[in-house]
């Protein structure tokens, strides 16, 4: 199954921000990566270079690769709505992001070892699937023999964050996907109209 496996302290420091979770060397190097990092007087980034460095972003953020984003784009492009808005929207409703928004894993990257490793079910069946696309009306849950595992109760134990789309029974270890997010509900610093003007060239 492909996925990006390289440092991510590197990924979060070329964009200035911990786009992989809480890394703690991003707060001792916040300065881009390299030997001249620090020091370096960057040009001023042409338009291209911004878009791309937008779509990047958006790519290591969500932990998708280059063909797959580029068919979510299309498939976004085809429906109705801000495509910009749609594009975010169908990350979001990828499976292993909504365990990580539900708080079943403290990483995106952590959801999607849980959701390949069969701890994870979708309307009552498993899905090993990562980029399993849901639905609102769908709900999400651990298995029942997964429960105990370490990762998922350390994570459900401390994580207080809740999402307006999704509801979460902390007795069941379940949640809900009760409709699409709104572009003001979702977090993530992503400037997706300039991912959108990026495709459209």
């Amino acid at each position: 199954m492909a996925r990006y496996t390289g440092p991510k302290t590197r990924i979060a420091r070329k964009f200035g921000e911990a786009i992989l979770g809480p890394d703690k060397w991003m707060e001792r190097k916040p300065h881009a990566p390299g030997q001249h990092g620090p020091t370096k007087r960057r040009k001023k980034d042409s338009e291209y270079s911004t878009q791309l460095k937008e779509k990047q972003k958006a790519k290591y953020t969500y932990g998708i690769l280059e063909r797959q984003f580029e068919k979510m784009f299309h498939a976004a492009a085809s429906k109705k709505g801000i495509t910009g808005e749609v594009l975010l929207q169908l990350c979001e409703a990828r499976l292993d992001n909504t365990v990580f928004r539900l708080g079943i894993a403290p990483t995106r990257r952590a959801a999607r070892q849980l959701v390949s490793h069969g701890h994870i079910i979708v309307d009552g069946g498993v899905v090993t699937i990562p980029s399993f696309t849901l639905r609102p009306g769908q709900n999400v849950a651990v298995r029942e023999k997964s429960r105990s595992l370490e990762t998922i109760t350390n994570s459900v134990s401390v994580n207080s964050r809740r999402f307006d789309w999704l509801e979460w029974n902390p007795t069941s270890f379940s949640g809900k996907v009760i409709a699409m997010p709104e572009r003001a509900q979702i977090p993530e610093n992503i400037r997706e109209q300039l991912i959108v003007e990026l495709y459209s060239k």
